[in-house]
């Protein structure tokens, strides 16, 4: 009896988007971006701020949207707008007892691809990110951006899947964010979480927070970054549904025996 494998290549879609916002605040119904998403691909990503402030209720309401319109499975990570109310905790339960794969330092594998993912932090980037040098309050800032990066590695850690993607609230490069105020760079993402995802050769990294800056950008080794904030996508293509297609080749192996 001889066995071997043939090699079957499958294109896995991705539809991301970030910084919905949903609440009472909350401009646009939701539901047609959702259901454009769910035909569009096989994976949806929700990259941070999916509450306005994150209210369980906010949370209850998203769910009911996303459960009627998303079939397909999801993955997300919190915003700093989900941690404004102090209630991320329930916002997280509320949106896994729908099935909603909420990522915080952990990782998932669906359709043979790998992902990682956790909500980041600000502490700027490269010769200009802020050092833990000073007052208290400083070295505290940054030692909750070292702590994100770590946990992001720890992610990435526990993957074996040749196919990596990472799912960030906060920027992990520079070039995402231009186009916002330069005084609020430190804010918006740190260079400590490119380390990993270069170290960890990642497919490709899809973040929000950057209302206003750019849609796409790469790691010092070549490695894509989508910035999928609504806000940003909408206003680029006001005529297109708001949100970041991708597709990955993935090769699956098949067992024959002889």
């Amino acid at each position: 009896m001889t066995s071997f494998f043939n090699k079957e290549t499958a294109n896995v879609r991705i539809a991301a988007v970030g910084d919905i916002h949903y609440g009472r605040d909350v401009e646009h119904d939701l539901k047609p971006l959702f259901s454009s998403m769910n035909r569009d691909a096989d994976i949806i990503l929700l990259c941070g701020d999916l509450t306005n402030y994150g209210l369980p209720g906010e949370a209850e309401g998203l769910a009911q949207d996303l459960r009627a319109s998303i079939k397909k499975p999801i993955v997300a990570v919190l915003g700093n707008h989900d941690y404004e109310s102090g209630k991320a905790a329930a916002v997280t339960e509320i949106l896994r007892n729908i099935g909603v794969h909420v990522l915080n330092g952990q990782s998932i594998e669906i359709l043979g691809i790998g992902f990682a993912g956790t909500k980041g932090f600000g502490g700027g980037f490269g010769n200009h990110a802020l050092q833990a040098w000073g007052e208290e309050s400083i070295k505290n800032y940054v030692r909750d951006s070292r702590e994100e990066a770590m946990k992001l590695e720890s992610a990435l850690t526990k993957l074996q899947t040749e196919q990596k993607i990472v799912v960030l609230h906060y920027s992990p490069i520079e070039e995402t964010v231009r186009g916002e105020a330069l005084e609020i760079y430190p804010f918006l993402g740190s260079s400590r979480l490119e380390v990993p995802i270069d170290e960890y050769h990642v497919r490709a990294v899809f973040h929000g927070h950057a209302h206003h800056g750019s849609p796409t950008g790469k790691t010092q080794s070549g490695i894509p970054v989508f910035n999928v904030a609504l806000p940003m996508l909408a206003k680029l293509n006001p005529d297109q549904p708001a949100y970041r297609s991708f597709e990955i080749k993935h090769e699956t192996k098949t067992a024959v025996t002889s």
